[in-house]
């Protein structure tokens, strides 16, 4: 189930993971379960899945993911991939939000 867009989500005009973007590129472990979750939800295609999935390290994965497709879903599309980051890194958020 996604958020609903809102403040919730912001840190000072920018969206949670605007905000977090290098720590999460740094930190995320799980990034072609993302991915599985992304296309699932219909954030990326099929060819970005492919694209992404062909960085070799990690963080190079998620920056083309920062890059590409997160930036251009938007506010809705932002909190559908936080959704999906609470779901299999909820450590991490937890960190990130001082929790």
């Amino acid at each position: 189930m996604a958020s609903a867009p809102g403040p919730k989500n912001m840190i000072k005009d920018k969206h949670f993971v605007d905000h977090h973007r290098t720590a999460l590129i740094d930190r995320v472990t799980q990034v072609e379960p993302i991915l599985d979750r992304l296309l699932e939800r219909g954030i990326i295609t099929t060819n970005t899945y492919s694209e992404v999935r062909a960085g070799k390290k990690k963080q190079k994965r998620m920056r083309e993911l920062f890059n590409g497709p997160v930036k251009a879903c938007g506010p809705e599309g932002k909190d559908i991939f936080l959704d999906i980051l609470m779901d299999l890194e909820p450590w991490l958020i937890s960190d990130l939000k001082g929790e």
